[in-house]
This record gives C-alpha cells, structure tokens and sequence, in this order.
C-alpha cells in the first residue's frame, strides 16, 4: 500500500536518533567548571612561559595528515574521519593540532619571527577509534608548540611547561616517562636490528605489527596487544644505538631535569604514535596501578616543517587530554570551585513593572553586579522559589506599584525583611548589603 505524504514525513521523524553519535559526548553546564578551570589554568601557564594563541581549522586536506603522522600509523590508517566531497582533494577532521599548526606557520610566513615561535591551542580532535574508557571519537586537547630552537633546553622549556600544569592543577603521584628515538643518521642500524630481533617471532605477532614489521618497523614497539609487548620488552633498546649528536642532546636534556629536580622514568620502549617526531619524546603518566592512558606527552620533530614545504625547522611541543584531565581531577578529588553565581534576584510582577525591569537589569550588569532575572515567570512565589533554589541573598521586587513611582523592595532572602528604596539609591544599597554578608 502506497504511503500518503503524511505517514511519509511520521516515519522519518520516528527513525531520527535523538542521541549523540558514537563516543561523542556533550559538555554539560553541571562539567562546565572543570573545564573553565583547567583550561584557565593552562592558558595562564602557557602565557606565562611567552606561548600565544593560535586557532587553526577543524577541517584540513587529508594530505596533510598523511604526510606528517605516517601512512603506517593507527591514526592514518584506521582513525582518520574523512569528509566525502565531489572534488578529488580529500578533507579531513584533524586527528591532531601539531601539522595544522606547522602547515599555518609555513602558510603565513612566520619564519621571519624571533625565535622560538611559541603558539599554545585547545579545542576539539577527532578519531575514528573504538570507544572506551578514556578513548572517545571526539575529544579535547590542550597543545603547545615551540618552533625555531633546536637547543635541548627548549625541549625541557616544553616539559616544564607541561609538568607545571599538572602542579597548577593540582594533581598529583604523576610519573614523568622519557625516551630519545634518534634521528635519521642513526635510526636506519637500530631498525635494521630491530627487525632482525623481530623476524622469528613474525608468526606472533598481530595482524597490525605484521604489517608494520615491513613498512614501519619503529612501530612495533607501540603495540598494546599483549603477544607483541610481551617480545618487544626483550627488543635491542634505541638508546644504545644513538649518534653522537642524539647521545648528547638527551644527556643534556636528562642533566637539566635533573637540575631542576624533576624526577622522570626513562621508558626505553616509549615512541609515540606519530611518525614525525625525532629525538626526545615523553608521557607523563597516573602512578596508580592499572592505569592505561597517558595524560599527556610530546617530543621533538625536527623534520616536519621541511616534510611540508618550509625551510629546515626544529621544533617540539606537547599535547594534554582535557577528558583524561578532568578525570583525573574528580578521581583524586581537586577541590574546583565553582563560577560565582549572582547573589541578586531580581524578581518583577505586570507588564510595567517586566518593561521597567530591563533597564534596571542592565544598570546592575554594569556596576559589576551579578543578577538573575526570569522574565517569564509571573507569579512572585516562583520567582522567590527560582531565588532560594540559586541561593541568592537579596530579592529585588518590582511591582506595578513600584516601577510607577520609581521605588523597589529590596528583600533579604534568610531572614525575610524587606525595606523599600528608591531605584537611584539601589546600586549603592545592594553593595553595601552584600558587603554586610
């Protein structure tokens, strides 16, 4: 039987899915102070170390992705969210900040700038990864770049910057892991020997590392699959296998931690999931037991902004987690305040009085005082209800009577005196009120 347009139109409503998709979540008002407070706290760190804002698109050319995190890497392969378009050139929701950042410092030419070029971002990534625990499709990050210094200062400057984050925030038993992974004059005979390491156990390893024993051998060292960890812990270790010049930038980089009394694990299996980093890369880490997620890491990548068309740059930086963060902080309890909430209601009853209200309304705003106003309740008892639920301490009340002959009440919530004012005096009578409190 053939549908009228009517059914039609039903149907397709009924099949409309009121839920977020699939590890996507919404932040919540009830959220809002945690991520108001770590946010703000990591701006003001990042601000403080000379890093500024920077905000680069959601949407890049999947190419970009490609060329600077690796073909043989679980993001490329597996996690990227690919935006279907008529046009050939693929677009791509970023995995990551760090390559739209570096393709925005080439694209506007901030070569020129002193160095380092410091940039901090945060916002929203996305991966097309299994949903779990501390693992969503879209999540947020805080990001930091330093880009111009190849000094083994600037990679502690980065780590530093990131540790003092997790001070600022208050969270603490954190555990600093470290590694260096060479450069490309040295790790060409590591990987040679590692995959001789490697070749007999070929047969046990998981379907992914079989495949990155090929293409991506470096790889194998980050796999979480129980079978492959279990042979790379037994794997030759990179740092015995370091040039010259990769020797002596992480000892400098290890002396200054030292020097400023950080304490730090060095993770010799610890390589990142990204192709473009070189030399040093670190996590920092929850010491409680079964903790499977990093809070945060980064490292340096000498080599990506020549990867992407500009001239030879070194470079390193960091990116936190904010979901994992936030966690973090409800799991070991951080007191986080909450945003000030106005201390005044102002409550109006008739149609004159809700016109009058508004003006008054603004006046409050911009002396500095917070005020709640509902301007579609009519009855007084509700918008007192309203006034006790958000614990105010002073009712504003407008009536017809007053708005005509330019007075207000002004009513103490706790002890429910009220004493008339004139509206000229009632800037003054509230400050001194809520001083008083």
């Amino acid at each position: 039987m053939k549908q009228n347009k009517g059914q039609k139109e039903t149907e397709e409503k009924k099949q409309v899915l009121v839920q977020a998709p699939l590890g996507m979540n919404d932040i919540l008002p009830a959220e809002q102070k945690y991520w108001n407070f770590a946010i703000g706290q990591m701006e003001d760190l990042a601000k403080y170390f000379g890093y500024k804002k920077i905000v680069t698109p959601i949407i890049e050319y999947q190419d970009l992705f490609t060329r600077s995190i690796g073909r043989v890497t679980d993001i490329v392969e597996k996690e990227i969210f690919e935006i279907k378009q008529k046009r050939e050139t693929k677009l791509a929701l970023r995995p990551e900040f760090t390559a739209g950042i570096v393709r925005s410092y080439i694209e506007n030419g901030m070569k020129n700038r002193a160095k380092p070029v410091r940039f901090y971002s945060f916002g929203p990534i996305f991966r097309y990864s299994k949903p779990q625990k501390g693992r969503f499709r879209e999540f947020w990050q805080f990001n930091v770049e330093a880009l111009g210094s190849c000094s083994a200062g600037q990679d502690v400057e980065v780590i530093l910057l990131c540790w003092d984050i997790f001070e600022k925030l208050g969270l603490k038993n954190l555990t600093l892991q470290i590694n260096s992974i060479g450069c490309p004059n040295c790790r060409p005979e590591y990987l040679s020997l590692l995959k001789e390491y490697y070749r007999p156990y070929r047969r046990r390893l998981c379907a992914d590392c079989k495949r990155r024993f090929s293409k991506n051998p470096l790889r194998l060292l980050d796999c979480k699959e129980a079978r492959c960890k279990e042979v790379a812990d037994k794997a030759p270790q990179i740092i015995d296998y370091l040039c010259p010049d990769c020797h002596s930038h992480f000892k400098s980089v290890l002396e200054f931690l030292d020097e400023l009394d950080i304490s730090y694990v060095l993770n010799l299996r610890l390589v990142r999931g990204l192709d473009y980093y070189t030399k040093t890369v670190f996590e920092i880490w929850p010491e409680k037991e079964g903790g499977n997620l990093s809070l945060g890491g980064g490292g340096r990548y000498d080599l990506l902004v020549e990867e992407l068309g500009g001239d030879p740059t070194c470079a390193c930086g960091f990116a936190i987690g904010l979901e994992r963060i936030i966690s973090e902080l409800k799991n070991q309890r951080i007191d986080v305040k909450e945003e000030r909430k106005p201390k005044v209601m102002l409550v109006q009853l008739g149609e004159i009085a809700k016109r009058k209200s508004l003006p008054l309304f603004e006046k409050l705003r911009k002396q500095g005082i917070r005020v709640l106003a509902i301007f579609g309740k009519d009855s007084v008892r509700g918008q007192l209800s309203v006034a006790n639920k958000n614990k105010v301490t002073l009712a504003l009340i407008l009536g017809e009577k007053e708005a005509l002959e330019g007075s207000i009440i002004i009513r103490d919530m706790q002890s429910g005196s009220q004493e008339t004012v004139s509206q000229n005096r009632i800037v003054e009578e509230i400050k001194k009120r809520l001083k008083e409190d």
